[in-house]
């Protein structure tokens, strides 16, 4: 229970060194903790330019007294519960871009790696050299093993969706049961007298592909806007080049294309080689992925792009027709992430739409679904 004590010195807290003609800290020893407390949110909030949450201007600047950023994070999650310290190193780097907290090898390995940091390791890696670009990849690696680990069991199944009756599996349920060969190893154990069938032992089958050899090949646009679909797009890639069936090609564009594919396998490398934003020229990555095309009928191209064309539009569509008429499955992906929120030019998706490529937001799982369906 919340005591008037406690109350007080949260009020406190919330409304900031202001507030100390008010409002006395008070507690006994804890009192030390609460000023503490109180320093490591004036170091974080007093960077709010104009009004900030405690209603008051501040500037934004930092004097040679204030707080190191290491010595924020430690404090951070050393005072504050750890729920509450991810709070504030979240604000730290989304709101305030306390970039410090991203170039400084010691900070940068006390945060939680997570998607969030991901993407500000991603989006600030120009500014790290040495030892800190070396941590950074780490956490590249960190993040992505996660996600590879979350995802690849549900889309290799979602790919490899035929059934091998030849083989039993460890895995017992109603969608993997083999009715016929239960039947037909449980005949000797049937009842004449009740007429049933006694089912002493009951048979599953396993899942394994029976698909020719496919090559898929993986634009991803490296525009800032496509930055969760950046990070999900590499993983996959990992994930579908460890397939039997599958060659997988990947690129990374903007103005210019990158061939990656050596490098399918390791989506932190993909990562640390993006560089975003700039200029998107959508026509001169598909006429790339054209030239890789070896057998029409058995290659599917993802592009996954915002169809924020920077290029000539009437390239693109010349291109993507050209593909589509040679037998390519061509797909553009508008958004490819756990939530696939696609915000993408729509006029321009209609007219790709219209001759015949897929296009669309997919979570990874339909994604695995999808391709599943496109090479069974």
């Amino acid at each position: 229970m919340v005591t008037n004590e406690q109350s007080l010195n949260r009020w406190r807290l919330v409304l900031g060194k202001q507030a100390e003609a008010s409002i006395d800290f008070s507690g006994g020893e804890e009192i030390q903790n609460l000023t503490d407390m109180e320093e490591l949110l004036e170091y974080l909030y007093s960077r709010a330019g104009g009004e900030d949450v405690r209603g008051t201007g501040r500037s934004g600047g930092l004097d040679p007294s204030h707080l190191q950023a290491a010595e924020w994070i430690n404090k951070v999650r050393e005072l504050f519960p750890r729920q509450t310290a991810e709070v504030l190193e979240r604000h730290a780097l989304e709101e305030f871009h306390m970039t410090e907290l991203l170039t400084d090898k010691e900070v940068l390995e006390k945060i939680t790696p997570d998607m969030n940091l991901l993407k500000c390791v991603l989006q600030l890696r120009h500014l790290m050299k040495g030892e800190v670009l070396e941590t950074a990849k780490r956490i590249a690696a960190k993040v992505a093993e996660e996600l590879r680990k979350k995802l690849e069991n549900s889309v290799r199944r979602s790919i490899l969706g035929r059934i091998d009756r030849n083989t039993s599996s460890p895995l017992h349920s109603a969608r993997n049961l083999d009715i016929q060969k239960t039947i037909r190893r449980n005949l000797k154990h049937y009842d004449p007298e009740t007429q049933q069938l006694i089912l002493q032992d009951v048979y599953f089958s396993s899942r394994v592909k029976r698909f020719s050899t496919w090559r898929v090949i993986i634009a991803i646009d490296e525009s800032g806007s496509m930055l969760g679909s950046v990070i999900y797009s590499a993983v996959m890639a990992q994930i579908l080049a460890k397939l039997p069936f599958a060659d997988v090609k990947l690129i990374i564009f903007d103005t210019s294309v990158v061939d990656l594919s050596g490098e399918a396998e390791d989506p932190a490398e993909v990562l640390m080689s993006v560089q975003l934003g700039g200029g998107t020229d959508i026509g001169k990555a598909l006429a790339y992925c054209e030239g890789l095309v070896e057998t029409p009928a058995k290659t599917c191209i993802l592009c996954v792009t915002d169809l924020g064309e920077g290029g000539s539009e009437s390239r693109l569509l010349n291109i993507s027709h050209n593909i589509i008429e040679s037998g390519v499955k061509l797909n553009f992906l508008t958004a490819l992430d756990e939530d696939a929120n696609p915000a993408y030019d729509r006029r321009l998706g209609q007219k790709l739409a219209d001759m015949g490529a897929f296009v669309g937001a997919l979570t990874p799982d339909q994604l695995g679904d999808y391709i599943g369906r496109m090479f069974g």
